[in-house]
């Protein structure tokens, strides 16, 4: 199985739908960042229902060696830009982003990118999930947001 790097969005996202138990079943291992942990517990302290990222053993926080100087100026947030960084420094692994700009960015630094969805999307395609239907509305519902025509393109590439 392939190993993993998660920025905020699908974690919060993913434990907000009682599905980020998904993520060490799909993957061999799950990194996140300081920034990612930090965001967390930033939620928490403004009263968010958001996951504690200690309280996953198979959820490993590693801090990157750099930032590229380029990505700085950009309009990401410090979570982005550490996973980023980390997937830079360690290519072999899925980087696991929802933020479109932040998407645009990794691919073109040649990193392999995953979204919520596709996390979701291959957890149907290993029969962990019955339905994507119902995980796309408590998506919806828990705060993501999924335009109707990526929510058609998922539902059939789930074959819905």
């Amino acid at each position: 199985m392939p190993e993993a790097i998660s920025n905020t969005s699908p974690l919060l996202y993913l434990y907000r739908i009682g599905k980020l138990e998904l993520l060490p079943r799909l993957f061999d291992e799950v990194l996140t960042v300081p920034a990612v942990v930090e965001e967390l517990r930033a939620g928490k302290r403004k009263g968010y229902d958001v996951p504690s990222a200690e309280m996953y053993a198979w959820l490993k926080i590693v801090s990157p060696q750099q930032v590229p100087s380029e990505w700085l100026a950009s309009d990401l947030g410090k979570g982005e830009l550490e996973t980023m960084a980390l997937a830079l420094e360690q290519r072999e692994k899925m980087v696991i982003l929802d933020d479109a700009l932040a998407r645009r960015i990794a691919q073109a630094a040649g990193l392999k990118v995953w979204g919520t969805l596709r996390v979701l999307l291959e957890a149907k395609k290993r029969k962990l999930l019955p339905t994507m239907s119902t995980v796309v509305e408590e998506l919806r519902q828990s705060g993501m947001w999924i335009s109707d025509d990526v929510c058609q393109r998922v539902m059939k590439l789930a074959g819905e």
